[in-house]
Order: structure tokens, then sequence, then C-alpha cells
């Protein structure tokens, strides 16, 4: 048995029918894995200890009745608990970061999933312009004038938060479009992180592809695609599942980046590949395994456990 605690959003408000948080927990429980769920604001570190606020957890995979809670418990972070999933959703903010450095006081000897000092070192769309020769044309900078020349010289490009998430704010903008500049200024209002601007790729009308990699290696993809006249394919904003094979140029890619994310203890990866280009590396809490499983009977939670199973031996 391994002692499993689950930092994420409140566990009675997920959608089990497509929850990747719920679906590694249900296999966890499958396994004999003991279970809590804690909320990161109940962090707290103490004298070198890292505790939390926790409630022991009983699922059902039964829409209207998946969770019973059991008696709220302080657990010691550190020397209580074997795994730790990182799995709550962004933003990727300053609470999201600090969240990462209380974790680290307890990684590795408790192992957190993914390693929190490297999901704070890979913002999502910044760490994929890490691996030369997969990404379309891409700038990122907050600085107008170099945001205008980069769609000038590329003339069809998307614009996106560079630390949004599930499609929030992104934008197409056509060549010649006056609109670039009024976005800036609104986001400049709103926030003093850089934008990311992308060539466009025309590719994302058949859809946005989301591949599963563990410990570095892909395990399947999905297929997201947008509805009719957009360019968020994201599941979230209206987006459809459907099922994907992985292409040679998709391997190609997870190639490059594999044995960067094995190495950095990014156990459980979600990235996102738009016709041949490399658009996000995503760490925080990938998606895409509950429909991986139904189009393609490849279930990445139990791959997962294996994969930290074999890291930590469990409790008796």
């Amino acid at each position: 048995m391994l002692r499993t605690a689950i930092q994420m959003d409140p566990i009675e408000g997920v959608n089990i029918a497509s929850d990747t948080t719920f679906f590694l927990a249900l296999e966890a429980q499958r396994r004999g894995h003991a279970l809590w769920v804690y909320d990161f604001r109940t962090l707290a570190l103490e004298d070198g200890d890292l505790f939390c606020r926790a409630r022991p957890v009983t699922l059902r995979p039964v829409v209207g009745d998946h969770v019973t809670f059991g008696q709220e418990v302080r657990l010691n972070l550190g020397r209580d608990v074997d795994v730790i999933l990182m799995r709550q959703d962004p933003p990727f903010d300053m609470a999201y970061v600090t969240a990462t450095y209380l974790l680290e006081t307890v990684h590795p000897q408790t192992l957190v999933v993914n390693d929190p000092a490297e999901v704070r070192s890979a913002p999502e769309k910044l760490f994929a312009t890490r691996f030369e020769g997969v990404q379309p044309p891409t700038l990122v900078s907050a600085d107008p004038v170099a945001l205008v020349d980069f769609h000038e010289r590329h003339g069809d490009v998307v614009l996106k938060p560079l630390h949004g998430a599930a499609g929030s704010g992104v934008v197409r903008l056509k060549a010649g479009d006056p609109n670039l500049e009024a976005l800036i200024e609104i986001h400049a209002a709103a926030s003093r992180d850089p934008l990311v601007i992308q060539k466009f790729i025309p590719a994302v009308s058949k859809g946005d592809k989301r591949i599963i990699l563990i410990e570095g290696e892909p395990v399947g993809a999905i297929n997201r695609v947008p509805a009719e006249g957009q360019v968020r394919s994201n599941l979230r904003v209206g987006g459809t599942a459907a099922p994907v094979e992985i292409t040679e140029r998709d391997r190609e890619i997870c190639a490059v980046i594999g044995p960067e994310l094995k190495a950095r203890g990014l156990m459980f990866v979600g990235i996102d590949v738009i016709g041949d280009y490399l658009t996000e590396i995503n760490v925080t809490s990938p998606t895409g395994a509950v429909q991986l499983k139904e189009f393609s009977g490849v279930d990445a939670a139990a791959i997962l456990w294996d994969a930290i199973e074999a890291k930590r031996t469990p409790s008796a």
C-alpha cells in the first residue's frame, strides 16, 4: 500500500466522466493505496515539517455519488505519506509557484508527481521553446514593438497569454489585423507577464493533438477538434475529443523532448501538437487520460502507477 495524498481542486466538483485526476485516483484505490485529498491553501511549513489538512476518500465511478469523505486529519507530508500527486489546475501564478516551493521541502523523500521544482522551472508555453526544430515560429515578449514586428513579418498569427490555460485568452490575428496593439494594452493593464505570439498553423482545423508521455515515453494520443470557425480546440471551450494515431513526426518530437522530461522527474506530461509542430508541454495538471482509455484502451493511469510503484516500495 502506498499512502497517497492528492493536491487538487475540490474532488466533489469534478466531472468523473472526463476528469484525469479522478481517473488516476480511482486506479490508485483499485490497487489498494490509501488516499487523501487536500487543498494547497492548507499547506503549512513549521520548523522544517510540511503539513496539510487532508480528508481520506473512498471513490466510486457513480455520477452524483462518486466520493465519500472520512474525518479530516493533519498530515505530515514528509512522514505520513509516500506519494503526492500535484494536480490542482492552473493558473500558474505566485500561489501555484509557492506551492511548488513548499512541496520541494519533502521531495524526493516523499515522491511528488511531477517534481515540484521542475514544474516551477517548466512554464508550459515557455518550456517548449527550449527544443530546437519542433515549434512553429514563436516569440515570447511583453514588448509591443517586438510583438507588432513579429505580426508584420509572419502575417497570420495566434496571440495567447504566457501563463494562460484551457484556451483562455487565445486570439487569432490575420495579416494586417489592426487589433494587436489594443490587445497588448488590454493584457498589460491586467498583467506584467509576457505574451506568446506564434505563426498560425492551418492544420489546427483538423485538430490539436494531445499526446500523453509517461517517464518521457509516449503512451497514446487523442485529438481535440475545434468547433466550426474556431481556433481554440481545448475541451473546456467547446473542442471535441476524437481518436487519433501517433504519427512518425509525433514520435520524432517525443524523441527530442522525452529524455529531458524523464531527467527532470516530469513523470506525467501532456504535449500539444498541431500538424508537424509542438505548441505546448503541459506539466502542471495534464488531462486526456480518460478519453485515451475510451478511444484506444490504453490505460495511462495504470502505466503511471506502475512507474510510481517502481520508485516507491509500498508500506506494510
